[in-house]
């Protein structure tokens, strides 16, 4: 069995409401996501996720998504809300990342291996792979080419994103091994609101494969 420290994690992204992160955390989830960009269907306020942050166990992680914001208004918010960490899904600089008052989740929107070479730049403490998209920041649910986040692992924890779903996270893990995984519409029923089956579906594949 895989010693505890390495399992890999699991962070359902895209919350909206209590009921949801209620039943993340039941099944067993590592960390959830707000989002806090106007022009996403997911977007959240600053006092709801404060409110349910508040209602969160200890070492189940809250993470606040931000794009193209300022570090002033991220800091801030995270400060409201209470936020454990940040994630930058836009186009931040490294010099942007230091500015930053919480450990920093980088995005990368991967098109091809050039997508990877600016990651030895960042000094975050992990980075985030999703799937690139000419009109938006994530929630495609459209898979990348795994191969190259297996060659990205050598900059640093890699948290595996983009087409993600019950179906085929136990593949995804298998083949990358990565530090985390990140489902957002792949457990949805509609934009914002979570299927509950297939949430609980996402984290007990996880689950099964830990074991192994």
């Amino acid at each position: 069995m895989k010693d505890r420290d390495t399992q890999v994690k699991v962070k359902i992204c895209g919350m909206t409401n209590l009921n949801d992160v209620k039943v993340a955390v039941d099944g067993g989830v590592d960390a959830v996501g707000f989002i806090f960009y106007k022009k996403s269907p997911r977007s959240v306020t600053m006092q709801a996720v404060r409110e349910i942050v508040l209602e969160l166990p200890p070492f189940v992680d809250s993470v606040g998504v931000f794009v193209n914001e300022t570090a002033e208004q991220i800091n801030k918010i995270a400060d409201h809300c209470k936020l454990d960490r940040v994630q930058l899904h836009g186009d931040e600089s490294p010099a942007f990342c230091k500015k930053i008052r919480r450990r920093v989740i980088k995005v990368i929107r991967v098109k091809d291996i050039q997508s990877l070479k600016k990651l030895s730049d960042y000094p975050v403490s992990s980075f985030l792979l999703d799937t690139f998209s000419e009109d938006q920041y994530g929630g495609t649910g459209k898979v990348f080419d795994w191969n190259l986040a297996y060659s990205a692992k050598k900059y640093g924890p890699i948290i595996l994103a983009g087409g993600l779903t019950p179906i085929n996270v136990r593949q995804a893990i298998q083949r990358i091994q990565p530090y985390g995984v990140d489902v957002c519409s792949g457990v949805e029923s509609q934009p914002g609101i979570k299927d509950h089956k297939k949430m609980q579906a996402f984290l007990k594949n996880v689950k099964a494969e830990r074991k192994i």
